[in-house]
């Protein structure tokens, strides 16, 4: 069974702690109030995939007051409709008038930085960023320039549309998106931003759904999307390091400032010579657990 996990802090930074973020419709007031009360580092309300057209207006009109309700005391995010759609800007200027309740705006289908521009451009004076969903070939093509665009905290991959767009089966096994996945991964790590892997097209937490996070959280993905509360634990536990792995961590970096201190130009810890590449392992160990 996974071991409880720690209180996640609140944080108005880029670098949100999104281990395990589930999405919730934002037209069913019901499900949202569930997903605003769980253990998810992050909640996203949805007013894209999970709405209808005609319950568009209604579900942004109950999006706001949840977020200015929530948004103090934990991490509530907001998926707009995309570009092109008659609801992008009347979605836009309604997170933008949320302000520091609203942790980001998750932009769907983003194909190219020009997305972000138009979107930046609506956003106004609002200071909220904006998170890019990766769903279609075009999209991974031009992963490099989104990534640069303009209020970008990170990067997810929606499987579901790019699946069907490259007539990839639904139940594909992670490894088969090596190539996408590591593609994401380097155009993130290289912009400074988060990548987060989209979600596992089932609901259950089963065998299947933690190999899928545990694929992803070991090439390097700091954190999963998740369509169903019982999958939160195990998503969050997967991206969380465990107690040896933050003690060695803190080892290094203590061996590493005693030599500095020491004025040595090498450090060594338990045989082994220790340099930036290892000290920058160690960072990003301690990151993820807030130190």
């Amino acid at each position: 069974m996974p071991t409880e996990l720690p209180e996640v802090p609140v944080s108005s930074e880029q670098h949100l702690r999104r281990r395990a973020v589930l999405v919730a419709p934002g037209s069913d007031e019901r499900k949202a109030a569930k997903a605003l009360a769980s253990a998810a580092d992050e909640v996203v309300l949805d007013l894209e995939d999970a709405v209808t057209a005609a319950q568009k207006d209604a579900a942004r009109e109950l999006v706001a007051p949840l977020v200015r309700e929530h948004g103090a005391a934990r991490t509530v995010s907001v998926r707009i409709n995309g570009r092109g759609t008659p609801w992008f800007e009347d979605d836009l200027r309604t997170c933008a008038a949320l302000g520091d309740a609203l942790a980001s705006i998750v932009i769907p289908k983003v194909e190219s930085a020009d997305d972000l521009v138009e979107a930046d451009r609506i956003l106004g004076d609002s200071t909220v960023p904006v998170q890019a969903l990766i769903e279609t070939p075009a999209g991974v093509q031009r992963i490099d320039e989104i990534v640069a665009g303009p209020r970008v905290a990170g990067v997810i991959i929606g499987y579901a549309d790019l699946g069907a767009s490259l007539g990839r089966a639904r139940t594909a096994a992670p490894e088969h998106w090596l190539y996408v996945q590591d593609r994401v991964l380097h155009a993130a790590r290289a912009a400074g931003v988060q990548a987060i892997d989209g979600p596992f097209l089932g609901i259950a937490d089963d065998d299947a759904f933690r190999h899928s996070v545990q694929w992803v959280s070991d090439l390097g993905f700091d954190g999963k999307w998740v369509i169903h509360p019982a999958q939160i634990t195990s998503a969050a536990a997967a991206f969380t390091p465990t107690d040896d792995q933050v003690d060695a961590a803190r080892k290094v970096l203590d061996a590493l400032e005693e030599a500095e201190n020491r004025g040595a130009g090498a450090a060594q810890l338990d045989g082994q010579m220790l340099d930036e590449a290892v000290a920058v392992a160690a960072r990003r160990t301690l990151s993820k657990i807030g130190a």
